[in-house]
C-alpha cells in the first residue's frame, strides 16, 4: 500500500487509525483507554477495537491484531499492532532499533535543560515502580530528556526512551523532583490535574517484510498548550520521507512504502 493510499474509509470508535497494510496497523490512542485487557480489566480496549475493525462484523472471522508494545492507560500516543505472529515476532525482536519519544509537561523547572537521567527499576508489591541501588533487584533504565518551553511553573519536555520499563518515564521524573502533570500515583497526590500530561509522539520502526524505516509523529496535544502555551517543534525528517497531513492535525512522516 502506497502512502498516499493509506487513508482509512472506516474509523473504529475511541481510536484514530494513521496507517494500516497488510502487516501492520499504526494508531493513536486516547488517554484513559487500555492497549489491552488485564485480569483485574476486562474493559473495551485498543487490542479489542482492533479486532472487531479488522473483524469487519463477522464473529467468525479469524482476522486478530497482535500486541507489539503498550502504552498505560493515562499515556496517549501512538501504538503499531502487527497483523500475524510473524510481523509481531520481527517487531518485536527488533525492538531495540525502535526509536521513541514522547512529550509531557512537568511541575517545576529543571536546572539542567537537557540530560539522562539513569538507574535500576523494579517494582514492589503494589505494583508501584522505584528506583533501587541494588543492581541485582532492579533493571538498568535511561530516560534521555531535553526542555523545550517554561510557562506557569511547568516545563515541556521531550523524551526519548533509551530502554522501556514499566513507569519508566514517570519514575525517573517524579524521583528527579518534576513529576508529571496530573500523575496521581508518582506526583504526590496532584490532584488538580485530571489527565496525565504524557503523549507518545513518535514511533520510528523499520517495516516488517520490506525493511524500509518508517516514522509516525504526532504534534502537540491541546492539553499540553494549555498548561505552558504555544510552541512549535521543527520536525525531524528521515532521509527519503515525504511529511503528509494526516487526519486529526496529525502528521505522519513515511519512508520508503511502495
Amino acid at each position: 500500500m502506497s502512502a498516499a493510499k493509506c487513508a482509512v474509509k472506516y474509523q473504529p470508535k475511541g481510536i484514530i487509525i494513521h496507517h494500516e497494510d497488510k502487516d501492520i496497523i499504526v494508531v493513536e490512542k486516547p488517554c484513559n483507554l487500555l492497549t489491552i485487557g488485564t485480569d483485574r480489566d476486562k474493559s473495551r480496549t485498543v487490542h479489542s477495537i482492533l479486532n472487531d475493525y479488522v473483524r469487519r462484523g463477522d464473529p467468525r472471522s479469524r482476522n486478530r491484531v497482535y500486541i507489539v508494545h503498550r502504552l498505560d492507560r493515562e499515556t496517549s500516543g501512538i501504538l503499531v499492532f502487527a497483523k500475524s505472529e510473524a510481523a509481531k515476532m520481527y517487531l518485536q525482536d527488533h525492538w531495540q532499533d525502535t526509536n521513541k519519544c514522547y512529550l509531557t509537561v512537568v511541575h517545576g523547572t529543571l536546572s539542567d535543560k537537557s540530560g539522562t537521567i539513569s538507574s535500576y527499576l523494579t517494582e514492589n508489591s503494589a505494583f508501584t515502580a522505584y528506583s533501587t541501588p541494588d543492581q541485582t533487584l532492579g533493571k538498568l533504565s535511561h530516560t534521555e530528556y531535553e526542555v523545550l518551553n517554561e510557562a506557569k511553573g511547568f516545563s515541556l519536555l521531550k523524551i526519548r526512551l533509551l530502554t522501556g520499563r514499566k513507569h519508566q518515564i514517570r519514575v525517573h521524573l517524579s524521583e528527579k523532583g518534576h513529576p508529571v502533570v496530573g500523575d496521581k500515583k508518582y506526583g504526590k497526590g496532584d490532584e488538580v490535574h485530571g489527565t496525565l500530561a504524557l503523549h507518545a509522539q513518535s514511533l520510528s520502526f523499520n517495516h516488517p517484510f520490506n525493511g524500509k524505516r518508517l516514522t509516525f509523529k504526532t504534534g502537540i496535544p491541546e492539553y499540553f498548550t494549555r498548561l505552558v502555551g504555544n510552541i512549535n517543534i521543527p520536525a525531524s525528517v528521515p532521509d527519503g520521507a515525504s511529511i503528509m497531513n494526516a487526519p486529526i492535525s496529525m502528521n505522519v512522516l513515511v519512508s520508503g512504502l511502495s
